[in-house]
């Protein structure tokens, strides 16, 4: 999910969950993107017209947190992850809380060698 869009879309993505505020425009990042965007059905018009994320667009930037978050686990295990995201990836044992930090299990260790090997 989500492994077909690009940085910028996903930029834009984010954007939009920022929102855009009634009558000023889209960056150009978002208007760029908006087309493919609504075609893949990342986002959707609200009935107030404003850009709005579908629940797949909802659902991929979760994944793609969960994905960051585990890969900066990783990296370094004082990192702060957002709580809907630490409490996830603590539910699934891809992480454990260690001395004041977080440490990736061998489960995180693999989920994330299996999403390497994918988009290679």
């Amino acid at each position: 999910m989500g492994g077909d869009l690009t940085t910028d879309e996903f930029d834009a993505l984010a954007q939009i969950v920022a929102g855009i505020k009634a009558g000023e425009r889209p960056s150009a990042c978002v208007a760029r993107n908006t087309k493919r965007l609504l075609g893949l059905k990342y986002i959707e018009y609200a009935k107030n017209g404003q850009l709005a994320l579908s629940e797949k667009g909802k659902q991929t930037l979760f994944i793609k947190g969960c994905i960051n978050g585990l890969r900066a686990i990783a990296n370094d295990p004082a990192t702060v992850l957002k709580s809907d995201v630490q409490t996830f990836l603590g539910k699934k044992g891809h992480i454990a809380a260690k001395d004041g930090g977080y440490e990736i299990t061998e489960k995180g260790r693999e989920c994330l060698a299996d999403i390497d090997a994918r988009s290679k």
